[in-house]
């Protein structure tokens, strides 16, 4: 029997574009599970970011360089994704645990979290857990859904057609038929990147947005905290924004104007400008 498809591919032409990226590769260990980052370095006030399901740490690349004034991004590839190991499991706390390998690893000092959808509710447990020193975190776009609280609006089955698409080899026009509105840049990187996103990552992930509740972490999330969503959100919804807000009043909660779920991909100056106004009160 012909051995089974490989469940994540990187082509050197992905490898590549590393060589334009301002940042260096950093790696630390989480357990067994050797995790990469894109560190852009500076003298600023770290900021860890944590990217989507789908999302190695190198398409976030055109977030973290428009930060460097501000802080220092490091970005992770969390793991199952880009150049990290895959993990045995990939429940919220796992990823919090990676997290916390981070910061501790890196030696970052009361860093800052910023994760956007899964790397959001990454970000909230994380803080939540308090294993590690924080200055605040900011979510953009969590996923809302739970147990009793309807599906993920994604099916996981849209998610599987992409990474088929990207293992038999896709282009830029190609994904461009599902994200229209992204930056071509955006749409190239994601066309030789999202091969490298493990199959079972992106599933029990999937999963996890309907087993595991945000709001069961939400409201415990000390602050400085903000939470950033898109006005055409079907992951934040309007009812779901007032209830976090509800449920955390402490929170700054910030809607992005004509973006969806990809804030930074739909809309880039506006959810570039609530990012650092979230983050400025938590340098100060």
């Amino acid at each position: 029997m012909p051995p089974p498809p490989p469940t994540r591919l990187l082509a050197q032409s992905a490898l590549a574009d590393l060589a334009d990226v301002p940042a260096i590769s950093r790696w630390v260990r989480s357990g067994g599970t050797r995790l990469h980052v894109l560190d852009y370095g500076g003298d600023g006030v770290p900021l860890v970011v944590l990217p989507g399901i789908t999302s190695p740490a190198v398409t976030m690349d055109f977030v973290a360089r428009e930060l460097t004034p501000l802080v220092r991004p490091l970005v992770v590839d969390v793991r199952g994704r880009g150049l990290s190991d895959d993990g045995g499991s990939y429940g919220l706390e796992e990823y919090a645990e990676d997290t916390e390998a981070v910061v501790a690893g890196l030696g970052l000092h009361r860093p800052i979290l910023f994760g956007h959808s899964m790397g959001a509710r990454i970000a909230a447990v994380t803080t939540v857990r308090a294993k590690v020193g924080l200055r605040g975190t900011v979510l953009g776009d969590p996923p809302m859904s739970g147990p009793g609280r309807g599906p993920y609006p994604t099916p996981l089955d849209a998610f599987l057609d992409q990474l088929a698409q990207s293992r038999r080899g896709t282009d830029a026009d190609e994904v461009a038929r599902s994200w229209p509105r992204w930056p071509r840049r955006e749409q190239e990187l994601r066309a030789r990147w999202l091969a490298s996103c493990d199959t079972e990552a992106v599933t029990a992930t999937h999963r996890g947005f309907e087993s595991e509740d945000f709001f069961d972490w939400w409201p415990s999330v000390p602050g400085p905290a903000a939470l950033l969503y898109g006005a055409d959100s079907p992951v934040v919804t309007t009812e779901g924004a007032a209830e976090a807000a509800r449920l955390l009043p402490s929170a700054v909660l910030a809607e992005i104007p004509d973006a969806g779920h990809m804030l930074f991909w739909d809309n880039p100056p506006a959810a570039l400008t609530a990012l650092r106004e979230a983050l400025r009160p938590m340098l100060a």
